[in-house]
């Protein structure tokens, strides 16, 4: 790649104050979130970046991002996850966890808090938003899900 005639200076590195995260994306009842990289704010080709809080006792609807890929780490709070056709595994993380959603996979957060907001940040492989809601009947009780890495096999 050619440098820019501006040498880097406005079209290189660029650093987001977590004060000026523009909460003017799609969100869900019980839940903020606040973009900080997109394709708007930067010009990302491929990424979107942000974070997202969930209130006490608040949950995502059964959902998926179609093809993008997603990592969430957890800064506080406690998050449940529920994934599968029926939502019937489930895992949970806490502050300084990761979770990685493949793409496709029918999932929902949940904050397994009663009293405290769950608070992460939020890292999908596009800059466009994809969201699909789904209508599913979550499994009575889920299966817990302890995951283990082909490399550290426990």
């Amino acid at each position: 790649m050619d440098t820019p005639d501006d040498g880097w200076k406005h079209s290189g590195v660029r650093v987001i104050a977590g004060d000026q995260l523009d909460p003017a994306t799609a969100t869900t009842p019980g839940m903020d979130r606040a973009v900080a990289i997109d394709r708007a704010r930067v010009g990302a080709q491929k990424l979107w970046a942000g974070t997202v809080h969930i209130h006490a006792n608040a949950k995502t609807a059964p959902h998926h991002h179609g093809p993008l890929e997603s990592v969430i780490y957890v800064v506080s709070g406690r998050a449940r996850m529920r994934w599968g056709e029926r939502l019937e595994y489930v895992a949970e993380a806490g502050p300084g966890d990761f979770i990685y959603v493949p793409p496709f996979v029918p999932h929902q957060e949940i904050n397994a808090s009663t009293d405290e907001t769950l608070s992460c940040v939020l890292v999908r492989s596009d800059s466009e938003a994809v969201v699909v809601n789904l209508s599913i009947e979550p499994a009575e009780k889920p299966e817990g899900v302890a995951w283990v890495d082909p490399i550290h096999r426990g």
